[in-house]
């Protein structure tokens, strides 16, 4: 009977009544899609990645530095934002599987990594230099920051709430809009027959992220209807929620002009990419009712 969040204090596990099936049904999904990265072959990809011009290694390699820095933030977050102040079973279960699979992400690209430099610490000690990946750190810890700082007094009022809303809008767009500028470059490689265990890794990711996309839409789409608060901070902060979503697109189409600076890649450029992005962030706007009307896709393997 409890609400998601800022309810009683959570008590017995108990998995035989729900009030949201639907979150709990996303938990035994993702479980059912575990896997581990070792299992993935990379002998090959190290040959090709020999065989890459110049500019394509940059792309290869600062896109797994864009990818390690989102899955980093999203390998804790979860756990620490909004494990406190969750209220019900199924999506206490949620938060903690969600939390768990972005770990293995993040151990997916140093897996990566490895195959293709004898001495990966070079990719890991220069990423936060990059202003591109240091900006977006900034945008999406912001929002995190500002919950768990409400949390740290348990106020559970209007305006924690307003701070749950926004946070659940940022963390949207990064699971729907934020990894797809990496993805695509990633599948581009495997159009061309190149990098095809990396790009069969990134399927997995992909596949993962799909699910806490859907997560984060399901509890934006709950909350209005749980509590009247949430309706009104819905309709007070839609425009800054649409705000947020078209700061991630700049951002990313920065990430695509960093990447192709040098030059581009077989089947893909950076008007397309900066066109794919438009496109998915539109799609994802238009998911939680923020109006945002997709096009065609210019990328539609």
């Amino acid at each position: 009977k409890e609400p998601l969040f800022f309810g009683a204090e959570l008590s017995i596990q108990r998995y035989d009544k729900f009030r949201y099936e639907k979150i709990f049904n996303m938990f035994k999904q993702h479980i059912s899609y575990f896997w581990r990265p070792e299992e993935v072959n990379l002998s090959k990809d190290r040959a090709d990645f020999n065989s890459l011009t110049d500019h394509e290694r940059f792309i290869f390699t600062k896109n797994l530095g864009y990818q390690i820095l989102l899955d980093s933030v999203q390998g804790r977050a979860p756990s620490l934002a909004f494990l406190p102040i969750c209220s019900l079973p199924e999506l206490e279960t949620w938060i903690q599987t969600w939390t768990f699979s972005e770990t293995i992400h993040s151990r997916s690209y140093t897996h990566i990594i490895r195959n293709v430099y004898s001495d990966p610490s070079r990719v890991f000690d220069e990423m936060l230099d990059i202003q591109e990946i240091a900006d977006c750190a900034a945008d999406i810890s912001k929002y995190y920051d500002n919950l768990i700082a409400f949390n740290s007094v348990m106020r559970y009022n209007y305006d924690h709430k307003k701070a749950l809303w926004l946070c659940l809008n940022a963390v949207n767009a990064l699971e729907g809009v934020r990894f797809y500028v990496s993805f695509a470059c990633s599948w581009a490689f495997a159009e061309v027959k190149k990098m095809e265990g990396n790009a069969k890794i990134i399927k997995l990711i992909a596949r993962d992220e799909n699910v806490h996309l859907a997560s984060t839409q399901q509890l934006l789409k709950i909350l209005p209807k749980e509590d009247p608060d949430f309706a009104r901070i819905q309709e007070e902060t839609r425009d800054e929620c649409i705000s947020m979503f078209h700061r991630v697109v700049e951002q990313e189409k920065s990430w695509a002009h960093y990447l192709f600076q040098n030059g581009s890649m077989i089947g893909l450029n950076e008007e397309l990419l900066c066109n794919y992005v438009d496109h998915i962030a539109a799609k994802r706007m238009g998911a939680i009712g923020l109006n945002g009307k997709p096009g065609a896709n210019p990328l539609p393997w």
